[in-house]
Order: structure tokens, then sequence, then C-alpha cells
């Protein structure tokens, strides 16, 4: 058994890696960019080596840089997690080189598969049905061309080379296809570096199948059952699941076989996954289902399938790459219950899901399902489930730090129950009480799918997301239950010092005078709450601070000194802001007279511009910040001294 392991990634795949070797009693050794020297995989290896500056591309994707560091670590092995080299040929026999224990396939393998054309040739020949198209070696337009043609349109172009949604185009018309096939050729050269594409029937009422399959060094290989991948976005999967809902025994058979049989043509060894699309506009059916492609490494995905097998496929990976042969054999193999998955991203669902980055000031992931109910496929309700499993895989916590260079994902959340209306019904409670602040995430959005009608009947196909928009609860701010809660909250103990006006009940009896985000509301403490109120909105006081978080969106609240007033300044004079953002223009200058009233500073944040201005006439004493800067929430930007007399 291996004795000590690098892992060459990071994130939640670096910590979930090094829990299940730590349970092996393997020692672990991490890699990391400067941008990552704090980060939670850090602390929680035995051995962290830095390896280069924040962009992957002089880090995590320089694979001499990695060897250097399991060599001098005395490392025996390497895991490659997800991402960045795992399915780098050339790095996989460069570790095998080094005397090194390669965790993952063979490079044959990874090659063999590495090209969507000369795989989906292998299949071909090995009997695995594929998607009806053309793959051949003229890339002339006019061929390619033609040969959408006679496949019927819409058609699909996919670079070669492709992987993670580059390089696809989907044509409707034959009159689209120039363009189309000029504008992917332009994106696969630039990714990849080899702008050959491949075109392939569309497929109208699609839903995306894989099947997990493992093989050993002792010529074993097996399945472990297929996952539905079909709630994806711009390509990007979202939500996952396993068993594939609908999914009948003749139809897993022939698929599970198929995918077995896929594997063994490249002679694989290690985790790895078949890809299918399906024509789900009948239903699954074996004969509508066709290969797609393979990815030689483990999926983000993989915790669903180790929900409802009981395996730890990290294990099994570690045992294979010792030389073991597989723990279990098929016939010893089954499903039990249902497992979903969910991808909590740190993005801005209100800014087009751009990836929102920021020190996480407050984060908080559930660590147990409290009990719930939830309606039952007859229409019954069923109430205290506790047989639910909830699970979190995360690279973060609170005081962590979400930068530009990565991927956006921070964590993933999967639960598992008795049938598949159990386990949605436990990942939305879950979900639901994500509280991030002032990073954003696609809690909300989330929640959002999990209720949707489509997705409880089983309604699924890979365009879900787009034919489901969802709507954002933040331009409304917390329910008006949240905000009271955040009102008894505050005034439970003593009225915090430096609020100084403070009234409890300013101008109106039981009103509690709050701000939210920077944004004035009123709370008030004459209602009564439901005894579930917390299960259901929970809010947590920190300080002079409640972070309260409602169906996924996290808000910061704390009391106003008075009506017409806001947050934005401390009675010192301290202008701070109000919440994350940039600071786009400066009016004043260090020294400089200001009048009560008077435009200090100008911050767009939220899709706004914010004017934060004098409290008092005074002179400007202290101005921290320039025109551009970047500023965090309650971050000092300017100081207003008042004048005596």
């Amino acid at each position: 058994m291996i004795q000590s392991l690098l892992i060459a990634n990071r994130g939640e795949i670096a910590c979930r890696v090094i829990r299940t070797a730590r349970g092996m009693g393997i020692r672990t050794v991490a890699v990391y960019s400067d941008a990552d020297a704090k980060a939670l995989l850090v602390r929680s290896a035995d051995e962290a080596v830095h390896i280069g500056p924040s962009p992957a591309r002089e880090s995590y994707l320089v694979g001499e840089k990695i060897i250097a560091a399991a060599r001098a670590t005395g490392a025996q092995a390497i895991h490659p997690g997800y991402g960045f080299l795992s399915e780098n040929a050339e790095f996989a026999q460069a570790v095998l080189d080094a005397g090194l224990v390669w965790v993952g396939p063979k490079p044959a393998s990874i090659t063999a598969m590495g090209l969507k054309d000369a795989a989906k040739a292998r299949m071909i020949a090995a009997g695995v049905p594929v998607t009806p198209g053309y793959l051949g070696e003229d890339q002339s337009e006019a061929r390619l061309q033609a040969e959408a043609d006679a496949i019927g349109y819409p058609v699909l172009i996919k670079a070669v080379a492709g992987g993670g949604g580059k390089g696809m185009r989907r044509v409707e018309t034959a009159a689209d296809f120039a363009e189309a096939l000029a504008s992917c050729r332009r994106e696969a050269a630039a990714s990849f570096g080899d702008d050959r594409v491949l075109i392939e029937k569309y497929i109208l009422s699609p839903r995306h199948i894989e099947v997990q399959v493992f093989g050993d060094s002792h010529g074993n290989v097996v399945h472990l059952f297929e996952r539905d991948c079909s709630l994806q976005r711009r390509h990007q999967k979202v939500i996952e699941e396993a068993p594939a809902p609908g999914m009948d025994e003749a139809t897993r058979q022939a698929v599970c076989s198929a995918a077995v049989r896929a594997a063994k043509a490249v002679d694989y060894e290690g985790a790895g996954t078949i890809e299918f699309i399906a024509d789900a506009s009948e239903g699954l059916r074996a004969d509508r289902i066709w290969f797609m492609e393979m990815n030689t490494r483990l999926q983000v995905e993989h915790p669903v399938t180790e929900m409802i097998t009981g395996v730890d496929l990290v294990e099994w990976q570690l045992r294979v790459a010792s030389g073991e042969p597989l723990p279990k054999r098929q016939d010893q193999l089954r499903i039990d219950g249902h497992a979903i998955e969910a991808r909590l991203y740190a993005e801005d669902p209100a800014k087009g899901s751009l990836p929102s980055i920021g020190k996480l000031e407050y984060f908080r992931l559930p660590e147990k399902l409290e009990p719930y109910e939830y309606k039952a496929v007859d229409g019954t309700w069923n109430w205290n489930h506790y047989d639910s499993k909830l699970r979190v895989d995360s690279g973060f916590e609170e005081g962590d730090e979400v930068t530009p260079f990565y991927d956006p994902m921070i964590a993933k959340m999967i639960t598992h129950g008795s049938d598949r209306l159990e386990a949605a019904v436990a990942l939305t409670k879950a979900v639901g009480q994500v509280g991030c602040w002032p990073v954003k995430t696609n809690a909300s959005m989330l929640c959002s799918l999990l209720v949707e009608p489509d997705f409880i009947r089983e309604r699924l196909s890979t365009a879900f997301i787009e034919e489901h928009p969802f709507s954002l609860i933040e331009d409304e701010g917390p329910s008006g239950s949240a905000l009271v809660h955040a009102a008894k909250l505050l005034t439970s103990s003593a009225i915090p010092i430096g609020l100084r006006g403070f009234r409890l009940n300013d101008e109106a009896e039981g009103e509690v005078l709050l701000s939210v985000d920077g944004k004035p509301k009123v709370g008030r403490l004459d209602y009564e709450l439901h005894d579930d109120h917390e299960r259901h909105f929970p809010a947590e006081r920190i300080g002079d601070v409640v972070y309260s978080s409602s169906i996924g969106e996290t808000f910061r609240i704390t009391m106003r000194e008075s009506r017409g007033t806001n947050t934005h300044h401390a009675g010192d004079g301290a202008i701070l802001a109000p919440m994350p953002g940039k600071v786009i223009s400066v009016d004043v200058a260090a020294g400089d007279m200001v009048a009560k009233g008077q435009k200090l500073l100008v911050l767009e944040a939220m899709k706004m511009e914010h004017a934060l201005t004098a409290p008092f006439d005074g002179t400007v004493a202290e101005l921290t910040v320039t025109p551009g800067a970047q500023v965090q929430v309650e971050a000092l930007l300017a100081r207003v001294e008042q004048e005596e007399g």
C-alpha cells in the first residue's frame, strides 16, 4: 500500500482526497500557489509545498514543479484529482518515469480517449453505440457542410480536442453553418491548440447520462451504475443525481454493459466515466442512448455514486494504484436509495452568474439535517425523516479568500434518501441554510431548481435551466419575518456602543430601524414568530451584526441610528464601505473643509452607485482610497473630523 501521497490539485477535491488518505493511514502532501497559501488544503495536509504564482499555468499546470515537490517530500505517489493535469498523458508518463506511482489510468488509455474522433472510432469497433455524425479526416469547410446537411439539422459542431463546454456550437440551419464553424474553430485553436472538429446530430430532448467504471491491473472492470447530470448551465453541470430517474433495469443493463466494454477497449485501470447522450423524448431507451466521450479521471459528481453504493472511490483508486485487485465484484455492487448533489458556486446570479470573489467573512454550511416533512408520490405526508444523510465537501472555511484565479466552486452538498423525492427535499432544506457573505453564491438558484415541479416530475434535459428561469430575492431583501427575527436578536442585549442617538422605538411603537447591506429597513418587536422560524430562516448574531439567510441568500443586518440616516458612517466620523465594491470617484482630498451632506466619494456595488457623504461639517482628516480601489464591507474609506464649537 502507498505510504505517502502528493495531491496535485487544490480546493475541495484536494481536501476530499486528504480525508480518505488520512483514514487509510497514508501521509499526505499538498501543493499550493500564492493564492492558496492560507487555504484549507494547506492546513489539512501533513506537509505542504509552494509551487509558484497564483495563475494555474505557473503553478498547478507545471508538471515539473509537482514532480519536484513529490521528490523533495518523499511522496511515493501522485493523485491528480480532477481538472488541471488529471487527463494529461504526458504528465502521467513523467510521473511514472520519475519512479512515482500515478493514481490514475495508464497514459496510453488517457491518450486513446483524449481525442473525441479517435475515441468514437474505437467505441464503434468495440460495439458501443455512438451518436450519428461525422468524424473524418477531411476537415474542409465544404466537406463538413455537406456532412452536416446529410445528418440533418440541428447539428452540433464539437472540437476534437475539446472539453468543459469549449469549442462547441449548435447549428439550427444550413445557412448558419459556416459562421458557427469558423467561431468554433477559433475557440478550439485558442483553448486547445487544435482547430479540428467533428459533427454530431443534435439531440432535441437530450439527457446527460454517465456511468462510473473502475478497472484494475488484474484485468477486472466493473461499473458502479449510472448518474444523471442533465441540469447544466453553459455546458457546466450544476445538479447531479444517481441513479438516473426513469431508468429501468433493462436499459440500465444495456448502458452499463456498454460502458464496461468501452473501458475494456482501452485496457482501463482506475476510476473513469463513460458519458452518454440520451434522446429522452420517449423516455430512457437503450436504442436512444449514445456514447459521447470518456473522462479518464475521478468526476466532480462522484459522491452521488458513493452514497448509493457505499463505496469510497478514492480508497479504490489508492488500492488499485498500489496493485491490489478491485475490492468488489460486479455481483457485489447494489443500488441503495437515491442521492443528489448540488454544486455551490461563488457567483452572482444577479450579474449573469459572474464569479464573485473576496473574503468569506461569514460562511456557514449545514452540518446535519434537521427533522423535516415532505410529500410522498402517493400524496401522503411523511413526518420527521431522520434517515436522510447529508454530506458536504468543501475546500473553504470562514475567513478564507475566494480568488479570481480558479474555478468558482466552493462546495458540494449531497443528500441521500430512501427515494428521489426524499433526497430532493433534504437537499433543498440544506442548500436553503447556506450562509455566505459578502461573497455571493448560486444557492438561491439551486433552491429554485430543486423545487421546480418539472424537476420533481423527472422532466429533465440539458436545457432545463434555460427553460426554467428563477427569480432573485436579493432585490427585495429578507422577508418581513427574517427582519423581525434580526430585530429581536439585535435588541436582545444592551444597545451596541457607538450607535449614538439610537432609540428603540423611533417614531413608531415597536419598530427597530435596521440597515440591510447598507439599505434602510424596519423590523418590529411586537410580532410573534412561528416556532420553527429559525429552521427556515437561520440567523446568527456576531457582535453587533446579524447574518440572516433566506432561501440561499445571506444578508448583513445592523441597527441604524435614526430615520433618514444610513450606516455608511460611524459616530466618530469614519466613512465605512456599506458593502464590497469599487471606488469610482473621490471628490475630496485630505485637509478639505466639507459641509454636512457633501459628497465625499462614490462606491459602485451591486450594479448601483452609492454616494457617501459627510455626516457633519468638518475637515477630511483621513482619506484611504483612490479611484479604482476594490474595497470590502466596512473598510475605512475616509474620516471627517467635526468642527469644534
